[in-house]
């Protein structure tokens, strides 16, 4: 009897990293020609929809000095400031500070948060009419 372990990856990402799916319908004109790859790299400026985003940026945690030895309260020495960006987001990003990965099949870029240059996000009340 053979047994399959079927183990479920997930991708965590590291303070103020974000996981961009690309645009992919950059990769024609408005004639339907495909571009070459060499075009869409010399774009300074790219976008995607944000799938993922770190933990933010680290600072110390100033409680954790304040504890004594023997506490037992959990000591975690660091706390992170959250990201604007958020899962979902439309964002549009430098091209040159992106990282391109292949995961799964799946084509994405990590971009650090301070490469993001505008987030456009759906308002919770736009289906809502007054």
């Amino acid at each position: 009897m053979k047994m399959e372990i079927k183990t479920r990856k997930k991708i965590f990402l590291v303070g103020d990293k974000v996981l961009i799916a690309p645009d992919s319908d950059k990769d024609r004109t408005a004639h339907g020609l495909y571009l070459p790859p060499g075009v869409k790299e010399k774009e300074k400026v790219q976008s995607g929809i944000v799938v993922q985003v770190g933990p933010g940026y680290a600072i110390p945690n100033p409680q954790f000095l304040d504890q004594e030895q023997w506490s037992t309260t959990p000591r975690d020495p660091v706390k992170y400031i959250p990201l604007q960006a958020e899962g979902g987001d439309y964002a549009l990003f430098l091209r040159d500070s992106a990282i391109e990965i292949e995961y799964e099949e799946t084509k994405y870029l990590i971009v650090s948060h301070s490469s993001i240059l505008m987030l456009i996000r759906r308002s919770e009340f736009e289906g809502m009419t007054s």
